[in-house]
């Protein structure tokens, strides 16, 4: 079996064992930080959601879209919150048609930790590019996936066209 570095997969491995980092809430960590967006690879921040890449994406442009409240329930959701979260994932959409052309989206969250949250305290939903083939052999055979672009790269695209 050929083995490719994945350092991202092995840093998000270590969180799920270290007992320090079993009660923060990364999601709550982004929002708190102030004039660290980069940092916190904060797309755009709205009045009620903010937007995140995640750092452990199953696709290049995985985003992560965040009420500002620390909720883990979907029926806590005020009719405003979840009105700013699908306009806003809606905005990003559009910017990933855009700017990366992809042929279809995965777009929604997980509410619990049976039903695969890793981070059940605190819902978010996710926006997944997909292209035609994206899980080719290295995925399904070799566990592996490739990503064309770097992180923070995605993450500035993103962020110029939904702040300029």
């Amino acid at each position: 079996m050929e083995r490719i570095w994945s350092p991202w997969r092995s840093k998000y491995i270590k969180t799920l064992n270290n007992k320090e980092h079993k009660n923060e809430c990364f999601v709550c960590n982004a929002i708190n930080s102030k004039n660290k967006d980069k940092e916190f690879l904060i797309v755009t921040r709205r009045k009620k959601c903010i937007v995140i890449m995640n750092k452990y994406p199953y696709n290049s442009g995985h985003t992560l879209v965040c009420p500002l409240k620390h909720i883990s329930k979907f029926e806590e959701f005020e009719t405003d919150e979840l009105l700013s979260i699908m306009t806003t994932s809606q905005e990003i959409i559009v910017v990933m048609k855009e700017l990366f052309n992809p042929h279809g989206f995965n777009f929604g969250l997980n509410v619990g930790q049976s039903a695969g949250a890793g981070l059940p305290g605190h819902l978010h939903f996710h926006i997944v590019p997909r292209w035609n083939g994206d899980a080719n052999f290295t995925a399904t055979i070799a566990e592996t996936k490739f990503f064309p672009d770097a992180l923070e790269d995605t993450r500035k695209k993103i962020s110029n066209m939904l702040n300029n």
